[in-house]
């Protein structure tokens, strides 16, 4: 497998703020979420690194033309909710529980991939806040390639209407905002666990009134 080399920009600290809104606090009305800190603002360091081998999944041909593809992780942290990985469009990500990190492998598929858009990779993102060791990918059931950090899948949410938003979080008590790390960020769970948006109803899918899915 040819071995792919990625420019990684290590951020200076950032400042989480784990304070969470108070309650009644509906992130339609908010604006996008700002980084409390701008992580490429002042990089400390330019590292070259080699991406393990055993880090990524096997080589796939390309994605179809009509898939879109997340060029870019940004870690950074929000007001509110702390430390997050973003897309290049400032859409929050996630991770879910039923998936595994060791080895890495997504269980969100079909109706459940129609809610949680998987964050689509040809295998070379930039990388902002987001250390190179903990990014790699994994081969989908259809054989595209999804970015995992920390070893997990992560996606985004069509519950969200803006960038900066993050009303994916907990649901279903198995949807959380994933931090540069992988790891769960735990914070502002709301009271009660909310539920998954219904899949487009373009979907045909006879869920589309939003009851009978659990995820």
């Amino acid at each position: 497998m040819a071995q792919m080399k990625r420019t990684v920009i290590v951020a200076s600290a950032m400042v989480a703020l784990t304070a969470c809104a108070p309650a009644g606090y509906d992130g339609a009305n908010s604006s996008a979420a700002e980084p409390v800190a701008v992580a490429a603002a002042e990089p400390t360091a330019t590292v070259e690194a080699e991406a393990s081998p055993s880090a990524e999944a096997p080589a796939a041909d390309a994605p179809p033309a009509d898939v879109d593809l997340t060029e870019k992780l940004v870690g950074k942290s929000v007001a509110r909710m702390g430390k997050v990985v973003t897309d290049q469009d400032g859409w929050i990500l996630y991770r879910f529980d039923k998936d595994t990190a060791d080895p890495p492998s997504s269980n969100c598929v079909d109706k459940c991939a129609e809610v949680w858009p998987p964050a689509l990779t040809d295998g070379n993102p930039e990388l902002t806040g987001v250390s190179d060791d903990k990014v790699g990918s994994v081969t989908r059931q259809d054989g595209t390639r999804q970015l995992t950090v920390g070893g997990w899948p992560v996606y985004r949410y069509i519950g969200d209407k803006k960038p900066g938003q993050w009303k994916g979080q907990a649901v279903g008590g198995t949807w959380f905002v994933v931090q540069p790390d992988g790891k769960k960020n735990l914070s502002c769970l709301p009271k009660g666990t909310p539920k998954a948006v219904a899949p487009p109803a373009d979907s045909g899918s006879s869920d589309a009134g939003g009851s009978g899915y659990s995820y």
